[in-house]
């Protein structure tokens, strides 16, 4: 592997994935390249989320590495990949309903801050520090993501559209170099769909940031993936550039239903 200076941020190599006799990825293999957005898409079944979930650490394939800014992370447990670099958001949205939108953020924030009644007694002036630092950053993707009005309100009862940009902001509340979107849009309207979109794309140009996007909407996918790859029953069947991808015959078939 290259070092983290490398054009190269993520490397799939050779993933296999089963859970008793159903294989969920056989043999996938790609690189994701440092402030780029690809799409991974595919026809229910897949194995797309699988893909995610062992990026993230929440699965841990039989066989193949991963790579992440050089370090191989294929057995790393979750908590430490979030903490090198890779948030996720999730297709069932995970908030704390409890919570308004501002107290989502902090909590995400928290996870790199967990001092002891003792030690937050002898260092409060740091603590306290750290805790408006932790404010400051919240209140920034408050703005970014356009959340004002939501600030203050518990997830619980805001509308669907709004919790999943709030879960998108928790993920950002991290500081991640990796962006994994697990299929961001569904559930969603069209104006709902068009503001999403719109602050990938924000994340991905203004934040620099690196983004996977797992999504079924293939207008949006076109519309602001620079890169795409295709799974079929756990195999990647193609990759390219939307162009391409749009015309390739093997993509027709079994992800658009074209014979």
């Amino acid at each position: 592997m290259s070092n983290n200076t490398s054009s190269t941020i993520l490397r799939i190599e050779n993933l296999d994935l089963s859970f008793g006799g159903t294989q969920c990825l056989s043999g996938v293999t790609f690189d994701v390249k440092r402030g780029e957005l690809l799409a991974v898409i595919g026809p229910n079944g897949a194995g797309k989320t699988s893909l995610i979930n062992c990026i993230s650490g929440f699965y841990r394939p039989q066989r193949g590495e991963i790579y992440f800014d050089g370090q191989k992370i294929t057995k790393m447990p979750e908590h430490k990949i979030a903490k090198i670099g890779i948030a996720r958001t999730f297709q069932n949205i995970e908030l704390f309903t409890g919570l308004t939108t501002l107290e989502n953020l902090m909590a995400a924030r928290h996870l790199y801050l967990k001092p002891g009644i003792f030690s937050s007694a002898i260092y409060f002036g740091w603590a306290q520090k750290k805790e408006i630092e932790h404010r400051r950053r919240a209140e920034e993707i408050i703005g970014f993501l356009k959340m004002a009005a939501i600030r203050n309100r518990p997830t619980g009862i805001i509308p669907y559209g709004l919790r999943k940009r709030v879960e998108l902001g928790r993920a950002l509340a991290l500081e991640p170099k990796l962006l994994l979107l697990d299929e961001p849009l569904p559930g969603m309207n069209v104006d709902e769909k068009e503001d999403m979109a719109r602050f990938i794309l924000d994340i991905e140009e203004e934040l620099g940031m690196t983004i996977i996007l797992v999504e079924h909407d293939m207008d949006v996918v076109m519309d602001i993936a620079s890169r795409i790859v295709v799974l079929d029953f756990g195999h990647k069947i193609a990759e390219g550039s939307p162009e391409e991808i749009r015309a390739n015959p093997d993509v027709m078939k079994a992800y658009l239903g074209q014979e």
